[in-house]
């Protein structure tokens, strides 16, 4: 089955209380759990990211804004598209990338 990487980017509006994280992972978790089997890697936030340039100089930070990523199974681009719109990271103002994978 393809699979697609949904890719956490963008400055969500975090969550301003501990109260408020807690309901937001609860929502998260329970999404991820809806997702069953289909949830292949879940839940893989980065942090420390660097770029390495071209020149062999490093520089801290990313261009891409992306803060992390979760792996699916979907029948389909549209299947993998309609699971990322009931994401609760959208619900904080974050943006989903949604991408096959190529296998090789």
């Amino acid at each position: 089955m393809p699979q697609f990487m949904l890719t956490y980017v963008g400055s969500p509006n975090h969550p301003s209380t501990p109260e408020e994280g807690q309901n937001h992972m609860a929502e998260y978790k329970a999404w991820l759990g809806s997702l069953g089997a289909a949830a292949i890697s879940p839940m893989n936030p980065l942090k420390g990211t660097c770029l390495v340039n071209p020149d062999a100089t490093v520089t801290q930070g990313g261009i891409t804004g992306m803060s992390g990523f979760t792996l699916i199974e979907a029948e389909t681009l549209e299947a993998a598209l309609e699971v990322a719109k009931n994401c609760p990271y959208l619900g904080i103002d974050g943006t989903l990338e949604v991408s096959e994978m190529i296998v090789m």
